[in-house]
């Protein structure tokens, strides 16, 4: 009987050879290394180099040190610059930063150096994953002189909102929606302009999750904002809200970057104030219904689609299996990000003030949005160099403010005029998945 010869030796992917394909496949990943190296060097330099202007850290430790004696009425938390404006999580963050560094400045830096490559780590994993942007482009994302200036010379509340966000954007990617909201509540404990970023949130969550599934993670997240002002909602309840989550607050007219062509009396308005919230609402609709819910019908047609599901997931038995009574399927990476940064830009265009610590609020998007556009890569790079221009000009004048407004409105008509992409994934994408 003829035996079978030994079959030759064919050694198995390793993960460490997978991982070398992957950096010699996508020249994205070794560059955003290199260039998180060399922001950093960068960062280092400006801590060590250029002078620190003190803002609002003296305020901030002020409030931290009331809050430390035990103080836990929040009209009584106060520093130079008025009353504590931010929610319970805020108090956590910069008590431990006070304990970590003494109230010093210069180690409070480094720490801000710190955050600030995380939060660029962070924003390069999503326009690496989405891959939106070419690899060269990513360099834009380190070429701000504003925010580096907010993240590491001013040591801004900010800056560990939105590293908070956009972490929570990483979960979004991955469809692990729950952990996503804990982490987006997080961010809002921070600072209250994270919630620029809940419409299209709840909406992409009615797209990927039954309505249990949104519930559940909707209380997931109020439960974190509970426990963390649960010392102040149980002493002192209404001062707690009523300063923590404060959304009638006027900014001075002199500070902002935005709107300054609109007369003073006109922009402290409470009329002003209501006809921008009006075509932020109404732009958030009309972007749902001609973009982000063309594919199911517009937005009525979405809505009305979930509301069928409701009234069919109550008739069934409990031992009919979720995917059969939902038809849910898996989001788009692109889709997600596209839609989340695109509804906080609405909200951006639609502020009545902009503060310079709030260019921090859209900066990282903006590199994604405009190559989202249908604009030449021309017109792109000028429209980023002119947004960025505009917030380098201090203070802000009639001239910066109405550019900027003008630039953000030819962003927003590009997002408008680009089309709407598809925004589930196809069987054969979920099956190549499944293998790997």
């Amino acid at each position: 009987m003829a035996t079978r010869p030994a079959p030759k030796y064919r050694p198995g992917k390793t993960r460490s050879s997978s991982f070398i394909q992957n950096l010699y496949k996508n020249p994205k990943i070794p560059f955003s290394f290199l260039l998180l190296l060399a922001d950093s060097l960068l960062t280092a330099l400006i801590i060590a180099y250029v002078p620190y202007t003190k803002i609002d850290w003296d305020a901030y430790m002020s409030q931290v040190n009331g809050f430390i004696e035990g103080e836990r009425d929040y009209n009584n938390l106060k520093g130079d610059t008025g009353p504590l404006v931010y929610p319970a999580g805020f108090l956590y963050i910069y008590s431990a930063i006070q304990y970590i560094t003494g109230g010093e400045v210069y180690p409070a830096q480094i720490l801000f150096g710190v955050l600030y490559i995380v939060n660029l780590g962070i924003l390069l994993f999503i326009y690496v994953k989405t891959d939106v942007l070419p690899w060269w482009a990513l360099t834009l994302l380190s070429l701000s002189k504003r925010v580096h200036s907010i993240f590491v010379l001013r040591l801004f509340n900010d800056c560990f909102a939105m590293t908070l966000l956009h972490a929570s954007l990483v979960p979004l990617l991955y469809q692990k929606w729950h952990f996503s909201l804990i982490m987006f509540s997080l961010a809002v404990s921070v600072k209250m302009n994270v919630l620029l970023y809940a419409p299209p949130l709840l909406l992409l969550m009615l797209k990927a999750m039954d309505i249990i599934g949104v519930i559940s993670a909707l209380a997931g997240a109020a439960l974190v904002q509970i426990l963390l002002g649960l010392p102040f909602l149980w002493a002192y309840p209404i001062e707690y809200l009523s300063k923590a989550f404060n959304l009638g607050r006027v900014f001075i007219h002199f500070w902002s970057v935005n709107f300054k062509f609109v007369p003073e009396p006109i922009f402290v308005s409470k009329a002003f104030a209501l006809s921008l919230l009006g075509v932020h609402l109404g732009s958030l609709m009309i972007f749902a219904h001609y973009r982000w819910c063309k594919h199911e019908g517009g937005l009525v047609s979405f809505l009305h689609s979930k509301l069928v599901q409701i009234q069919f997931k109550s008739h069934v038995t409990s031992s009919f299996p979720l995917h059969v009574s939902t038809g849910l399927k898996r989001l788009k990476t692109e889709h997600i990000v596209t839609t989340m940064f695109t509804g906080n830009f609405i909200g951006i265009v639609c502020a009545r003030s902009l503060h310079y610590q709030f260019y921090s609020w859209y900066f990282c998007s903006l590199p994604y949005l405009l190559w989202k556009t249908p604009f030449p890569t021309i017109v792109r790079l000028l429209l980023f160099a002119g947004v960025e221009l505009c917030w380098n000009v201090f203070p802000s004048t009639v001239y910066s403010s109405i550019t900027l407004f003008c630039l953000h409105i030819i962003v927003l008509w590009g997002l408008w005029k680009a089309p709407p992409e598809y925004p589930y994934e196809n069987e054969k994408q979920l099956a190549g998945k499944k293998v790997k």
